[in-house]
């Protein structure tokens, strides 16, 4: 018989303490180099030091583990770092909304609207651009979701043949579109059937429809893809039809992405400005019908503040920035609480 015998490393590793040490070390070893250089800035200590920091772990480990741990302790590191690199324009993003959104953002902001508000006026809020979003996502939403979704069931669950590659490949393409085309293909569709006077909202939802309809279809077909075969073979062996044991079966075990997908094509059009500005453009008073005269959103309320200037105009447009995020994250909270809901016993998280 042939025995096989395996190599256990058996040298030391290093103190849970060390790296934390090299790593203050190099930080510091950083800051200094750039004081030193006349030109000091947090951002390029800590972006040398993390360098030295790289090139001391690995150089320590190497000596004291050997050079399987030096290598892994240098690839943690540099994901580490590409983690901490990513995360400076988000966290710095969220820092400046919120702390210059905070100044103009309350109760007098959330439910008034411009009628009236003149030059630095200390008055005005977004409550119109906040009503005019909702429903117009909400719209857009309406349409695109379903469309979105059984072209997707369609793909997945029926399709094969050369209307599925054609159907693919306009989507694709349609993922790619600019929002302002989506805008203009609206305003000519609208002009040309109801004619240069009309002015709705249903303008602006047919072309955040227009793109969300691609990405709700891309991350659906995606998600169905990942329910495991067996499961539809089980419920064809006890007789289930195919209808139902799409409803029942396959989006009941993809309804936690499916959700997040929808969530990723409303946050993907929530925000979009050209596409309004466009079709909607912007007004002071409150409209809530959607189907008869102009509307503002949050968006075009940012644009349109920032562009006025003055401090109170650039007040408000960060307060309207901080009430578009704080909505996303709602609707991603309620998002979560219905997937957890409709999700299959066990497959929740």
């Amino acid at each position: 018989m042939t025995t096989i015998t395996t190599a256990v490393d058996t040298r030391p590793r290093l103190a849970p303490w060390v790296p934390w040490s090299i790593l203050g070390l190099s930080l510091a070893a950083g800051s200094g180099i750039t004081a030193t250089a006349g030109s000091f800035n947090l951002l390029g200590g800590t972006a040398l030091g993390v360098v030295l920091y790289m090139v001391a772990i690995t150089a320590v480990s190497w000596v004291r583990e050997g050079e399987r741990w030096a290598r892994d302790r240098l690839a943690s590191a540099l994901v580490v770092s590409a983690f901490a690199l990513v995360m400076v324009p988000l966290v710095s993003l969220v820092w400046m909304v919120v702390s210059e959104g905070m100044k103009r953002f309350g109760p007098q902001f959330l439910y008034t609207n411009m009628v009236g508000v003149y030059g630095e006026s200390e008055l005005g809020g977004a409550y119109h651009a906040i009503v005019g979003t909702l429903l117009i996502t909400g719209l857009a939403s309406l349409i695109s979701i379903p469309i979105g979704i059984f072209t997707a069931i369609y793909l997945v669950e029926y399709g094969g043949g050369r209307i599925a590659r054609y159907v693919t490949f306009l989507v694709d393409v349609m993922t790619g579109i600019p929002s302002i085309v989506a805008g203009l293909f609206a305003f000519s569709l609208f002009f040309t059937v109801a004619g240069p006077g009309y002015k709705s909202g249903l303008i602006g939802a047919v072309a955040l429809a227009v793109l969300m309809t691609p990405v709700v279809v891309r991350s659906v077909e995606e998600m169905l893809k990942l329910v495991p075969n067996e499961l539809r073979e089980a419920a064809y062996a006890l007789g289930v039809p195919k209808w139902l044991t799409i409803v029942k079966v396959v989006l009941r075990t993809a309804v936690a992405g499916i959700t997040t997908g929808v969530m990723i094509a409303i946050a993907r059009v929530i925000g979009e400005t050209a596409p309004l500005l466009i079709t909607v453009g912007i007004v002071a008073n409150t409209n809530f019908n959607v189907f008869d005269g102009r509307m503002a959103t949050l968006p075009v309320f940012v644009f349109r503040q920032y562009a006025q200037g003055g401090q109170a105009a650039s007040e408000r447009a960060w307060a309207g920035a901080l009430t578009l995020i704080l909505i996303v994250m709602l609707l991603n909270l309620v998002a979560r609480l219905i997937s957890r809901w409709f999700a299959p016993r066990g497959m929740a998280h």
